[in-house]
Formats: structure tokens, sequence, C-alpha cells
């Protein structure tokens, strides 16, 4: 009685002799394959050739995934570079606040978007961006390593904005010098639209949103 050959050492032997189908040529047309996607018996070659298209397939998707990533960055780098021309257009450090914040909403195409800093040089002690924080928005400040993007979870710092009521995702970013651990404000967006800001979005060019936010606003500190 012949024993049955292992399928390893037959896949085996057929990648150590790869001469095997030009001396055995034939078979490449008579051994019959199950096709996955039309379920009929195919050659050899034809199975061959699905896995191939199969493979292009994927390739193809790919590559489309890419080339819509890459345009996705680009246009989001695009409205980066027209909201850093804004700031760089502002009269003087005292109007910044509000250069940052139209600015966002103008290029990003941001619903709401304010700002709140603490610490700020008493000629800006009656100004709209240093009213309103309490300690726990501090402390909630400080916390922050990165920026929170996701559901209003009825945060203080929501309530800053025009119409927090309406605010359902939003963006909430630190404001820090470099090097400091400690919050000296904080960047807050907000939209109606529960898919604007969720918690699988990157965060890389909110990141830079916020260091730019910083060192803009950082000369209004005493």
């Amino acid at each position: 009685m012949t024993a049955p050959l292992d399928s390893t050492l037959v896949a085996q032997y057929l990648t150590d002799h790869p001469q095997f189908f030009e001396e055995h040529a034939d078979l490449l047309g008579e051994i019959k394959l199950a096709s996955p996607l039309t379920g009929r018996a195919v050659s050899l070659q034809e199975r061959q050739m699905e896995v191939l298209r199969d493979k292009y397939k994927t390739l193809e998707l790919r590559m489309s995934n890419l080339m819509r990533l890459a345009s996705e960055n680009e246009a989001i780098a695009n409205k980066f570079h027209r909201w850093t021309q804004v700031l760089l257009q502002a009269e003087d450090v005292g109007s910044m606040p509000h250069s940052v914040t139209s600015g966002l909403k103008n290029s990003f195409e941001v619903p709401q978007v304010t700002v709140r800093i603490w610490g700020a040089a008493p000629d800006y002690a009656d100004e709209w961006f240093v009213k309103g924080v309490s300690e726990d928005a501090r402390i909630f400040a400080n916390s922050l390593l990165a920026p929170y993007c996701g559901a209003n979870k009825d945060f203080e710092a929501v309530r800053w904005l025009d119409d927090p009521s309406a605010v359902v995702s939003t963006v909430i970013i630190p404001l820090r010098k470099p090097g400091d651990k400690q919050a000296f404000g904080l960047l807050i967006m907000g939209s109606q639209d529960a898919n604007r800001f969720t918690g699988l979005m990157a965060t890389d060019f909110l990141v830079h949103i916020g260091e730019t936010s910083s060192t803009a606003l950082a000369w209004l500190l005493a």
C-alpha cells in the first residue's frame, strides 16, 4: 500500500525543482483546480491568471487609497498655508486671537472656533479671550498631552463657543510654549456634524495647528 504524499513535501519538491513544469508542460493544461471566483474547474494556468488578477486589483486599490490620502493631505496643507498667511497679516499682537480663530474658520471651514488664554499681560485683562476660564479648565488643559478629537462630552471649553448647544464633535488643543509642561491656553473647534471630528482621525495637522497657534499667541503673555 502506497503511503499518501505529504502536501508540504510536494510543495517543497516543486520549489526545489522549478524546471518540473518545463519538463511536464502538458500538466499545466491537464491539472484542474476549483476557482474560488467562478466555482468551476480551471486549469493551473487559468488559476494562476486569476491569482495575478486578484493581486493586481489589490495593488490597484492600495494605490488608489494612497493617491486619495495624498490628495487629502495636499488639500489640508494648502488650507494650513492660507491660515498662516492670515496670521502673518495680523495688524498687532492684540488682534492675534481673532486672526487665529477667524483664520481657522475660513481656511478650514470650521463652523465654530474660539480660544482662551491665561497669564496674559495686564493690557489684555478685559479682552474676550481671557474671560470665563475656571481652575478646572486649566487643570484639564495641563492634562492634555495631545489634541482631543472626538465627541463633545459637555466640556467647559466647548461652552466658550458661540453656540455650544449645537456642538456634537469637537477638537480641543492645549497651547504651550516649547518645552513647557504647563498650558497657557486652549484652542477649541466645534461642529454639529458627529463625523467631522472623531477619535479615529489622525492628529498630525492638529498638533501643527496647536504649535503654530501657541507661537502666535505666546506674545500675549505677561
